[in-house]
């Protein structure tokens, strides 16, 4: 991948003379360190995104299945559950 920007950012000198003595001891560049610590970030930032949206998805589908009457009101799945429980007890 080319590299054609510059990244400058302001940092204390403390943390920047940690982050580079710990990138030499493990012999790699401190700017790919940072690239890579960016990447990871990006990744991080897009999987909750997606799976933000996979909630409010699934969220989304329930309301309108209560609402067309296809859903469960909260006590019917919790003698469902208990039922089942009971079950698995006298499985165990």
């Amino acid at each position: 991948m080319a590299k054609a920007a510059v990244f400058t950012m302001k940092l204390e000198s403390e943390l920047r003379d940690e982050f580079v003595a710990a990138s030499e001891a493990v012999h790699r560049p401190a700017s790919q360190v940072v690239r890579e610590l960016m990447r990871e970030f990006v990744e991080r930032q897009r999987a909750e995104r997606d799976y933000d949206a996979f909630v409010r998805g699934k969220v989304a589908a329930a309301r309108s299945s209560m609402r067309s009457g296809d859903g469960l009101s909260n006590e019917d799945v919790e003698i469902e559950f208990a039922a089942r429980r009971l079950k698995a007890a006298h499985l165990a």
